[in-house]
C-alpha cells in the first residue's frame, strides 16, 4: 500500500499536507498525488518544510522531513503509550530523523518533526486528529493483513 502526503502550503511556522491512499497496485512511487486513483485519507500538519536540496539545515523539534518514500511500520511509541506508525529510512535518515512517527495532534506545539493527522478546518490547525489517526492506523493494519508493504512518499 502507498500513502501519499502532498505538501499544499509550506508557511513559516507550519506545514500543511493532504494524505492520499494509493489504490493503484505498483512496487514503484507514485508520481503525482492529483492523479484519480488517490483517495483523500485527512490533512496533515507538520512543522516549518525546509528546503535540504539547497543548503537549508534542520532546526530540531522544528523541521517537516525531507521529501522522499519511507517504509511505514506500527510499532509500540514509549512516549505516546500507544501503537502508532512510525517512518524509516535509510542510514543516513534514521540517524537525522530518528523516531518520525504519525500521530494525534493539532498544533505544531504538539509536535517535534512527527506527522500529525486530522481535518485542516483552522488556519495552522488540526481538529478530529484522534479519528484520523485510527483511519490511517487502520488503513495500515488492513494492508498488512494482506502481506502488503506500506509506504510513505512525501511530495
Amino acid at each position: 500500500m502507498e500513502l501519499i502526503l502532498k505538501r499544499i502550503a509550506k508557511k513559516k511556522t507550519y506545514t500543511i499536507g493532504h494524505l492520499y491512499v494509493s489504490n493503484e497496485s505498483s512496487d514503484t512511487p507514485p508520481s503525482s498525488a492529483s492523479s484519480a486513483c488517490n483517495e483523500l485519507i485527512c490533512d496533515t500538519l507538520e512543522p516549518t518544510w525546509r528546503d535540504y536540496a539547497h543548503g537549508q539545515r534542520k532546526i530540531k523539534g522544528r523541521s517537516a522531513i525531507p521529501e522522499g518514500r519511507y517504509a511505514v511500520v506500527i510499532s509500540w511509541s514509549p512516549k505516546f503509550k500507544q501503537w502508532l506508525p512510525i517512518l524509516l529510512g535509510g542510514p543516513d535518515f534514521n540517524r537525522q530523523w530518528q523516531g518520525i512517527r504519525i500521530h494525534a495532534g493539532n498544533t505544531t506545539h504538539d509536535t517535534e518533526g512527527c506527522i500529525l493527522v486530522g481535518e485542516n478546518r483552522r488556519v495552522g490547525e488540526l481538529l478530529d486528529s484522534r479519528i484520523c489517526l485510527q483511519r490511517v492506523k487502520q488503513l495500515i493494519v488492513e494492508a498488512k493483513d494482506r502481506d502488503e508493504a506500506v509506504y510513505l512518499t512525501v511530495v
